[in-house]
């Protein structure tokens, strides 16, 4: 299989034509430009394909989700300010059973911040992020390998479950480049009966969110939990490395887990045994497979690139089990290996001076 040298941003945008997208709407924001800018210059080129440079986010999201009742496999991108415009449309998308992609690539905040890399949209991804009890299965790449492999999976988890999904990023991901083979996309699969057509295709269909009886709106929503529960059940997904004897395994997703294995290779060199689990799903997160490694393993560090988010999920993950602690660098600061392997031998001093 060939590679080409290739941006993130664009690698996310040629899987996606690659997997079937030709709806494409967006607006622009920094750091993830570049791949609204392939969109552009490459759907008009894909049979069928349409681009639009939208007027706002909130009108983006809300064609992505006309685009996807009328059968189209849809797909939106922005960075974190422009996302939180989108959430009421995500909201809608997961409440009318639509499947779309949604590209976050995440920038320093809150508020506008800045257009440097971070990792602050995480409970924003895993919580929902609108209003009402939904979830969004979220993909956290860590290259750019990775980039194009989980945009061409987010579609076929898109159509499979009917929901929206969304491939959680930052601004380092999207911008560096790195060799790329794309695999050969699966054959879409998505029912006709969920498609709408127009009044003039057979017996009439609507697709709505608003549900006006309680009960009925009710059984909706635990209609919705139970296929989540199946979500939950089938989807998570995660990588282990170097977890073999190790005393102390870090937690970490997307650039923090490049940052993590880096800092772990130096580490293991000065004789301390460290090892790492990744989430790739962050929802449904893999709280099995992190309270498994905690039947011989005692210690846990949770790096991110914020304030402690994903923190969360590993305690609750844990119940307990073992000690957690924490790492971050929020606001778009990037650590270096460097700089986390010396905090990971700190660990080690403090635990000898404890003992």
């Amino acid at each position: 299989m060939n590679k080409i040298l290739i941006q993130g941003n664009r690698a996310i945008g040629e899987a996606a034509i690659r997997a079937g997208c030709r709806f494409y709407a967006g607006y622009p924001i920094t750091p993830q430009n570049e791949l609204t800018e392939y969109m552009a210059d490459h759907m008009r080129k894909a049979e069928g394909g349409t681009f639009i440079q939208a007027e706002s986010e909130i009108a983006a999201i809300n064609m992505v989700l006309g685009a996807s009742a009328a059968g189209a496999r849809a797909m939106t991108s922005s960075s974190s300010p422009g996302i939180s415009l989108k959430q009421e449309g995500i909201s809608s998308l997961a409440a009318d059973e639509l499947p779309a992609v949604v590209v976050n690539i995440m920038r320093g905040g809150p508020g506008l911040g800045n257009i440097l890399p971070s990792q602050g949209d995480y409970f924003q991804a895993t919580r929902g992020g609108g209003h009402g009890d939904y979830r969004t299965i979220v993909l956290a790449p860590a290259s750019v390998q990775e980039l194009a492999d989980l945009t061409m999976d987010a579609f076929d988890l898109a159509d499979q479950y009917r929901n929206p999904v969304l491939i959680l990023a930052d601004g380092m991901m999207g911008q560096m480049m790195e060799p790329v083979a794309f695999k050969k996309p699966k054959a879409r699969h998505y029912e006709e009966k969920y498609i709408l057509k127009g009044c003039g295709a057979g017996k009439s269909k609507f697709i709505r969110a608003l549900i006006l009886d309680a009960l009925n709106m009710e059984e909706h929503n635990w209609k919705l939990f139970r296929k989540y529960q199946v979500i939950s059940e089938r989807e998570a997904r995660y990588e282990k490395f170097r977890t073999e004897e190790a005393d102390l395994v870090l937690v970490a997703y997307g650039t923090a887990a490049r940052i993590a294995k880096g800092a772990i290779k130096r580490s293991r060199e000065t004789g301390l045994k460290v090892g790492l689990i990744r989430p790739i799903t962050l929802w449904p997160f893999p709280s099995e497979a992190i309270r498994e490694l905690a039947n011989s393993v005692e210690r846990f560090l949770v790096f991110e690139m914020n304030t402690g988010q994903m923190l969360e999920d590993v305690n609750m993950a844990l119940c307990g089990m073992g000690s957690v602690h924490f790492y971050g660098r929020p606001g778009g600061v990037v650590p270096t290996p460097v700089e986390l392997a010396k905090v990971i031998a700190l660990q080690y001093k403090t635990k000898n001076n404890s003992v």
